[in-house]
């Protein structure tokens, strides 16, 4: 994570990826890197689609970085779901510029799904939105962690 902080621009806002196997979550942040909030849900198609609408969004938001959440077992295991995120972000960097780091996301759609259920959402509701609502924990996690760094270099 502090290789990636060093690879930011200042004052840039980042995205958060929660990867799934038909969607691709997705959250921003503000340009203070302070607070995440969901954003959209990309239905996934094959990886240069995929990879279009995510640098669409990127460069209509200018942003400085992407976070993807790193899917590891329980037991902090990488299984194929991590080696699959690894290979979508090496094929995204042969197309941007924009650093990529990556964020335990062990808990983002647990964690998401209860913030929903709390909010009293349907099911119908919940099953569009659980994705970039995950990937919002996701790039939280992320910020503030980026916020530790600068107050602990």
């Amino acid at each position: 994570m502090a290789e990636f902080a060093a690879a930011l621009p200042p004052m840039r806002a980042l995205a958060g990826l929660d990867l799934g196997t038909k969607t691709i979550g997705v959250a921003v942040s503000d340009r203070f890197r302070s607070v995440a909030s969901p954003l959209h849900t990309i239905r996934r198609e094959k990886f240069t689609l995929d990879a279009a609408q995510v640098l669409k969004i990127a460069a209509e938001r200018e942003l400085g970085g992407l976070i993807l959440g790193l899917p590891f077992n329980m037991d902090g295991s990488e299984g194929p779901r991590c080696q699959s995120t690894r290979a979508f972000a090496r094929n995204l960097s042969r197309l941007t510029e924009l650093p990529i780091g990556y964020w335990d996301e062990r808990l983002s759609t647990v964690a998401a799904e209860r913030a929903l259920l709390e909010a009293d959402t349907s099911r119908k509701r919940r099953a569009e939105v659980i994705d970039h609502v995950a990937a919002g924990y996701i790039l939280q996690g992320a910020l503030d962690r980026l916020a530790h760094l600068g107050r602990h270099g």
